[in-house]
């Protein structure tokens, strides 16, 4: 945390509902101070049927510089930008945004670039690999795309709904040049196992794929963050897998938010 907190302090609110696990408050804030920048980013739990009044009020508000948004708002902060990146365009998605000159939002969706990240910091080697990304949320989403960008040679996408997979498949499909399709939560012959879904977060959830299926081969993600190692990475530990899991993703975008918060 700042040392110091004043009237030029600049605000930075990170929207979710949950939001208790939200690491980024102190972790952006301690981000703001090594760069020497007055900021704070307070974690704000906004209910889904809340955002407008949230969204409008936080926009009157001229110290508040920047905003992370998390689940269920990442498909409705769009709406509240008046400018954003190609990738929410792509995605309608908004993982972040950001004050223009004129006092309105510009939204960006970092996470796919962050999870990524996170995967080659613990050896990770999308290039060239075959991947299944479990979940076709926003998340799982942005991660498809930057998994397509960092030169997956397949990318194999399952979600419990197949209308979400067949939406997203749709939305990449000038991306993929017919490396991506939609399948089974099988990991066989996948050298990366990328679950963006929430099983995991509450006791008792299954796992996305079968323990049984798992090698020492494959390389395991999780987007799951505050939750220490999930049951999906203590199986493929058990198997021999490497993995990274969502604090790991956490951290690896803190970076990309900090350069993002201060036109970095």
């Amino acid at each position: 945390m700042t040392e110091i907190i004043n009237g030029e302090s600049r605000l930075f609110s990170i929207l979710g509902d949950p939001i208790r696990y939200a690491r980024s408050p102190e972790r952006l804030t301690a981000g703001f101070a090594a760069r020497g920048h007055n900021g704070i980013c307070i974690p704000a739990e906004v209910p889904e049927g809340a955002l407008y009044e949230v969204m409008r009020a936080l926009t009157l508000i001229r110290n508040v510089d920047g905003l992370l948004i998390t689940m269920p708002h990442k498909f409705k902060v769009p709406a509240f930008c008046s400018t954003v990146s190609d990738r929410t365009k792509l995605l309608g998605a908004v993982s972040v945004a950001r004050r223009n000159p004129d006092g309105t939002w510009h939204g960006d969706m970092l996470d796919g670039l962050a999870f990524v990240r996170a995967q080659m910091d613990q050896g990770a080697k999308p290039q060239g690999a075959r991947v299944l990304l479990l979940g076709a949320g926003a998340a799982g989403s942005a991660i498809a795309i930057a998994l397509l960008d960092a030169g997956a040679s397949e990318l194999i996408i399952h979600d419990s709904d197949e209308s979400h997979t067949q939406k997203l498949l749709k939305v990449i499909s000038g991306l993929g040049a017919g490396r991506v399709h939609s399948g089974p939560p099988d990991p066989q012959g996948c050298e990366l196992v990328c679950n963006a879904t929430s099983a995991g977060m509450a006791m008792g959830n299954a796992l996305p794929v079968r323990a049984d299926l798992l090698t020492a081969t494959m390389f395991v993600g999780d987007v799951i963050a505050g939750h220490g190692l999930t049951p999906l990475l203590h199986a493929a530990r058990a198997a021999g897998c490497r993995t990274a899991n969502g604090d790991q993703m956490v951290e690896a975008g803190q970076e990309l938010m900090l350069n993002f918060m201060l036109w970095g």
